[in-house]
């Protein structure tokens, strides 16, 4: 059965089909467990990683797919023997992140996932980062489908006809016993139904710029007509699983009547109260949001980032479908061998004592379990993927002494007002980058300062030996071009002011804030979780070791160093789309037979919901074989390998993000 169709043209086919049943419910209520992870982004091996365990600070590792593999068995093994209804979700964006997506593309992640007994997965904004071929060949080789129900593929040739990615699936339970449901006319009797849709982004081409010709619409008229559908049908317990962030997944529920269920991702939320091991608290699990009728309700969970955790919720249900009750927790997946260091050196390795310490004080812990991982995957991982991917590192450029922390917003996960310690180094690398003598021969501009999005930076900077693939195949690893863009003062300080506003709610996604190289600012939230000010931006004049700051001119052109994303405004950066409308005096920088060489661009235009760069030449061909496009990833290695041989944060600040209490 092929889903293409936008979702109100199916509903109302559907709806006329055949009459409505009302299936008889099992008991009068019925209760379901879901396991759900999100924005597992390709990271397969644990996440280098720290927690306190009472006043001890402990270096540890969290997660990797082989550790996700043995507690969503232990869940499953756990519902069949209770006799418990079961489904497991994965929302969205597993794609990207590590250097086995650089290597392997989508083939990993197909062979992994299917081996994890998923019933159902979101379609994330990086699924679409290759293209819709490519896209297609992973969605056709997993063993579940991928939801969402507000797209139309119909125009598009390589998605048109797929068959597994659909609006919804429905499953009816008898105890732990799941049967899919096909034929919505015939409903089986006696069973418990639940309907799982999909919700993507409605903005996706905006933010994902591969989506070919697939139409998006909007979620909450999407999401209210499949809900309405369903119910018509007689299935009165709905999941919504979606990829649109924790603050969207809020607000649809605040919006449409009977979703019972929300198992989200995008905005890479670890929901609860993680304050016992020295982490956030960022959210409430299964948060209850009232519906626009006042009368029920919905559930809304989500499970963090790069599969470093798990989240359980169990959700009762009335006969007519209403939440009656919904609890549960997201768990992180720990290792058992601890450092007093994140060097991880030898003699800075946890006693026999100490570990047993720190053992005793995760099991009394819910939120945090020793997890092994399971053998035959992480077997799998290590003959088949792991050869390749240490091959591809390349050479030692640094040593970094201490892990070097990278947080989208400040203030998150225990990071001070500054944020990121990361983001300030890699835009510091590309200003140098492009007031290089070779650069600047090619676009014949001094660069004034230079802009980075938080979200295109993908981890941390481990401690110890760092490599130029630790840079391009994982840091930043969507192979950008870094472009220079003149743009007025006014331009910067709208920019800035956006930016950071879109990202105050809880929960929001925060991948498009803004920090800089050579720039500074300092933003004043006056509102709680609503809205602030720019106190200042200011611009340095002087050199690291002697800064001088200038305030920032409204009415000046300033030459600014962006990868070519955020330069052409996706991601929310829309003042840059619209400052290059008319004309754009920009230049994107790629290499061409490994000569650097500058695409003038002409101006950007608005397409199909699409920014479209127009060049006044050819456009770089990022797919040539003689064509080497990350320039974003290449500025960076050049910068730590020619300046920086022992890697440390910078000595000054560049953002100052103020929260109101």
């Amino acid at each position: 059965m092929t889903f293409s169709k936008p979702l109100v043209a199916l509903a109302v086919t559907l709806a006329l089909a055949g009459c409505s049943q009302t299936p008889t419910e099992s008991n009068d209520s019925f209760t379901l467990t879901v396991a759900h992870i999100n924005d597992t982004h390709s990271n397969f091996d644990p996440v280098k990683s720290s927690f306190k365990a009472n006043d001890t600070l402990v270096y540890n590792e969290f997660g990797g797919y082989p550790r996700l593999q043995t507690m969503a068995e232990e869940y499953k093994a756990d519902a069949k023997a209770d006799n418990k209804s079961f489904l497991f979700l994965h929302g969205g964006d597993a794609w990207q992140g590590s250097a086995y997506f650089k290597i392997n593309e989508g083939a990993m992640n197909a062979d992994l996932l299917s081996r994890m007994g998923l019933d159902a997965m979101a379609l994330g904004n990086h699924e679409f980062d290759l293209n819709n071929a490519k896209l297609n060949t992973f969605i056709s080789e997993i063993n579940f489908p991928v939801l969402a129900a507000n797209v139309d593929t119909s125009k598009d040739a390589d998605l048109k006809n797929q068959t597994n990615l659909k609006p919804f699936v429905v499953f009816a339970f008898d105890g732990n016993k799941k049967t899919p449901v096909t034929d919505l006319n015939n409903l089986p009797k006696d069973k418990d139904l639940v309907a799982v849709f999909g919700l993507a982004l409605e903005d996706m081409p905006n933010l994902a710029p591969n989506t070919g010709n697939v139409e998006f619409h909007d979620m909450v008229k999407s999401a209210q007509a499949t809900v309405d559908m369903l119910k018509a049908k007689g299935i009165n317990n709905v999941i919504a699983l979606t990829h649109i962030g924790n603050a969207v997944d809020l607000d649809v529920a605040s919006k449409v009547n009977g979703i019972d269920l929300i198992v989200g991702g995008h905005s890479h939320t670890l929901l609860g109260d993680f304050t016992n091991i020295g982490h956030d608290h960022t959210g409430t699990y299964a948060q209850m949001v009232t519906n626009p009728n006042g009368l029920s309700q919905t559930c809304v969970v989500q499970a963090g980032q790069y599969a470093q955790a798990i989240g359980e919720v169990d959700v009762s249900f009335d006969a007519q479908g209403t939440v009656t009750n919904c609890a549960g927790l997201n768990t992180l997946l720990t290792n058992d061998e601890y450092f007093h260091s994140p060097m991880r050196e030898a003699d800075s390795k946890f006693s026999a004592k100490e570990t047993a310490d720190v053992v005793n004080f995760v099991e009394g812990e819910e939120n945090i379990a020793i997890t092994a991982e399971e053998a035959a995957m992480r077997q799998l991982i290590d003959s088949k993927y792991k050869p390749a991917v240490d091959k591809a590192y390349g050479k030692v450029i640094a040593q970094v002494p201490t892990e070097i922390i990278h947080e989208r917003r400040p203030g998150d996960k225990g990071t001070d007002a500054h944020g990121s310690d990361v983001a300030p180094i890699l835009a510091a690398g590309q200003y140098y980058w492009a007031n290089s003598p070779e650069v600047q021969a090619v676009t014949g501009m001094k660069v004034d300062f230079s802009l980075i999005g938080a979200g295109g930076i993908r981890k941390n900077i481990e401690a110890g030996e760092y490599r130029e693939g630790n840079i391009a195949l994982e840091l930043i690893p969507f192979s950008n071009f870094m472009s220079v863009v003149p743009v007025k003062g006014k331009v910067i300080r709208d920019l800035l002011e956006s930016t950071v506003g879109a990202t105050l709610p809880e929960g929001s996604h925060a991948g498009k804030f803004p920090y800089g190289g050579h720039i500074r600012y300092q933003f004043t939230e006056t509102t709680p979780r609503k809205a602030g000010k720019l106190d200042f931006v200011e611009v340095m004049t002087g050199t690291a070791e002697k800064p001088v700051w200038t305030a920032l001119q409204d009415n000046k052109t300033y030459n600014v160093a962006i990868n070519n994303y955020n330069a052409t405004g996706n991601d929310g950066w829309t003042p840059l789309f619209n400052a290059q409308k008319k004309d754009s005096g920009r230049v994107d920088l790629a290499y061409v037979n490994e000569k650097l060489t500058a695409f003038p661009v002409k101006n950007i235009e608005s397409v199909k919901g699409k920014y479209k760069v127009r060049y006044e030449g050819a456009a770089p061909n990022c797919k040539a074989e003689n064509t080497r496009c990350n320039t974003d990833a290449q500025a960076v290695i050049d910068y730590i390998a020619e300046n920086t041989p022992v890697l440390k944060p910078l000595n000054y600040e560049v953002v100052t993000f103020n929260r109101a209490n």
